[in-house]
């Protein structure tokens, strides 16, 4: 067994949470407190009240999410947010949250762990500033088109959607996992030839297709879940003996 707040100081440490910029309502770190040891570790990509259930049914002690309990901001204690608390608390489960800090990360990120499965790992930077940080890495590459897409393929699981916006043959290759779709424009400035991130909205297809680029979309949730996982495996290193898996809820988008 480890101390929660142990394994919450070096996760703290880690992912430099107190330095790294975020939306408010991520609200980083512990978010609920529960027993101070903990023995097993649950990761999944969202705090939603199904992953809860199935963390407590488990046996989990920890749940380390990348969306946290506060998206939607401060609200009433009633409803669904009641019972995901209630269960979360006599479950005895503790629940740690990392989002851009776990996006960025230059090992454990949800970024370079996704490079990493497409093979591209040791050759990114960071690149697409955003309050004083890179949100995103970049990579030189050469690789076909869809030779590209069947990596992407086999990494997350799922059918990558593409607007073949530009060249056939990659040379450019600029990655912000989630839901960056949206920044198309920015990324386009950058010099990337090809983006690929979780989603956009409808409009970022059109525009890809207008400025030049390609545009892959690999699902929000499936470029998402490999921080979870790094960080949960990074615990189980420092604290031998502690054991962890993954709760798969997919959303689908």
């Amino acid at each position: 067994m480890a101390s929660l707040h142990e394994l919450v100081r070096m996760a703290d440490e880690w992912l430099r949470i107190d330095e790294i910029p975020d939306y408010p309502p991520a609200l980083n770190g512990l978010q609920l407190e529960a027993a101070c040891e903990v023995a097993r570790i649950a990761a999944a990509v969202d705090a939603c009240l199904p992953v809860v259930e199935q963390a407590c049914d488990r046996g989990a002690d920890l749940l380390v999410v990348h969306h946290g309990l506060f998206w939607s901001g401060a609200r009433r204690i009633e409803g669904p947010l009641f019972h995901k608390l209630r269960c979360a608390i006599e479950g005895g489960l503790a629940i740690y949250s990392a989002h851009i800090p776990l996006d960025v990360h230059p090992d454990l990120g949800n970024n370079a762990r996704l490079l990493a499965e497409l093979d591209f790992e040791n050759e990114a930077e960071p690149f697409f500033p955003w309050k004083g940080i890179d949100l995103g890495l970049r990579v030189e590459v050469d690789v076909g088109r869809d030779e590209l897409l069947e990596r992407v393929r086999t990494a997350t699981g799922v059918e990558p959607h593409l607007c073949p916006g530009g060249a056939e043959r990659v040379k450019s290759l600029g990655v912000i996992t989630g839901g960056a779709g949206a920044e198309i424009a920015a990324v386009a400035e950058t010099g990337v030839d090809t983006f690929l991130t979780g989603e956009g909205p409808h409009w970022s297809y059109t525009a890809a297709e207008e400025i030049g680029v390609n545009l892959i979309y690999a699902g929000h949730y499936a470029t998402e879940t490999f921080g979870v996982k790094a960080l949960a495996r990074r615990w189980v290193e420092a604290c031998p003996g502690l054991g962890w898996e993954f709760i798969d809820h997919p959303t689908g988008l």
